[in-house]
């Protein structure tokens, strides 16, 4: 069964940092790219990062790109998004997702090109 698990949300001052993980199981992680999405409240799901892990890719948004770092570690099936200059823009539920490579991956931050998704973590920013 595939599991996604995220922790490492919670509050923040604005310009602070934090570190999202996601522990995958269930799969074998280098086939697959992981991912983070963010849904605030009465917004659209926006795509945050994802990390191909079979070659090691790396995709971004243009709000985060810069602030942010998505980084793999096979050894422990866990990814991590590295949060900084936190604002209140970036307040959102933050969802990992994954999705098998040989299945076809063609847009990284289209929420349906990925089969499972985590349970979700909220990330606050106090302005």
């Amino acid at each position: 069964e595939v599991q996604l698990v995220e922790s490492g949300g919670g509050l923040v001052q604005a310009g602070g940092s934090l570190r999202l993980s996601c522990a995958a199981s269930g799969f074998t992680f280098d086939d697959y790219a992981i991912g983070w999405f963010r849904q605030a409240p009465g917004k659209e799901r926006e795509g945050v990062s994802c990390i191909d892990n079979s070659d090691g890719s790396t995709y971004y948004s243009e709000s985060v790109k810069g602030r942010f770092t998505i980084s793999s570690d096979n050894a422990k099936n866990t990814v991590y998004l590295l949060m900084n200059s936190l604002n209140p823009e970036d307040v959102a539920e933050y969802y990992c997702v994954a999705v098998f490579l040989a299945a076809g991956f063609y847009k990284w931050d289209d929420p349906y090109e990925y089969a499972y998704w985590g349970h979700g973590i909220q990330v606050t920013v106090s302005s």
